[in-house]
């Protein structure tokens, strides 16, 4: 694409932000979390049940022990339908605001990278275990557990695809999930929306953000407290980034990739 044509030059310039991304992302799986801290299994767990635990059947579960006793087709649908969007959507957004507005665009972009090294920096800090893992193995540690589709098994198997098979099936990291990046994305997505009064386009991101967050929850990936993590996660990242916006060497970084991408 740099070799293609000046509009290609230009796009794979500015997306080198994304590129940065998710070579540091593939790269966890060299080193892996849990070699650097224990893994929070049993404690998640017992904190989620005793905030948002739910009484059902004359016990108490947690929000995802619930959704998995009171599965439905339907929001098996549309919680695969969700989880889907949150690689397309951002990455549209981004495209859209690269033909359009392309400061932003890098100010999107590199909100984008700054809210996923915060996150991989808690991963470390805080190896923690996603709920279909107790599910499957309780709270014993094992450290070679491949990704698991979950809940998302059941969207498959309704289409007879094998989507989210295949890309859990790369995962990086099944120790990583607190904070729920999934739920930081469209956090990010709406307000960069809403900065550019898209009108009724911040609707539908706004949809999107909480059909993203409840399938998170439902399909067992991550704990409600996984997401409120993801949450707080965009905000503080979009907030610190803000600051460094200030700085005019990060200033002057955005002037030289602005001009290399017009």
């Amino acid at each position: 694409m740099f070799y293609m044509s000046d509009v290609s030059r230009r796009v794979i310039i500015g997306f080198s932000i994304f590129i940065v991304y998710w070579i540091i992302f593939d790269y966890m799986k060299a080193l892996p979390n849990y070699l650097f801290n224990d893994v929070d299994i049993a404690g998640i767990y017992h904190l989620e049940k005793k905030l948002f635990g739910i009484s059902y059947q004359g016990s108490l579960l947690t929000p995802n022990e619930y959704f998995y006793a009171e599965r439905k087709i339907f929001l098996d649908v549309v919680s695969g339908i969700f989880y889907l969007t949150w690689v397309p959507v951002p990455l549209l957004f981004a495209l859209y605001l690269f033909f359009t507005r392309k400061e932003q665009f890098l100010r999107f972009s590199l909100s984008f990278l700054f809210i996923n090294i915060l996150g991989f920096i808690v991963y470390y800090i805080h190896p923690a275990a996603p709920p279909w893992y107790v599910q499957q193995f309780g709270f014993e540690f094992n450290p070679v557990t491949l990704g698991n589709t979950a809940g998302l098994s059941r969207f498959d198997s309704y289409f007879g695809v094998e989507i989210f098979k295949s890309i859990y099936a790369k995962s990086s990291n099944v120790f990583a999930a607190m904070p729920s990046l999934h739920s930081s994305y469209p956090v990010l997505v709406v307000y960069y929306g809403l900065k550019n009064r898209l009108g009724a386009i911040n609707v539908l991101f706004s949809v999107v953000m909480v059909g993203i967050w409840f399938a998170a929850v439902y399909s067992g990936h991550h704990y409600v407290l996984d997401v409120l993590a993801g949450i707080s996660c965009a905000i503080i990242g979009i907030t610190l980034f803000g600051y460094l916006l200030k700085m005019k060497s990060v200033q002057r970084f955005i002037q030289t990739l602005l001009r290399a991408t017009q």
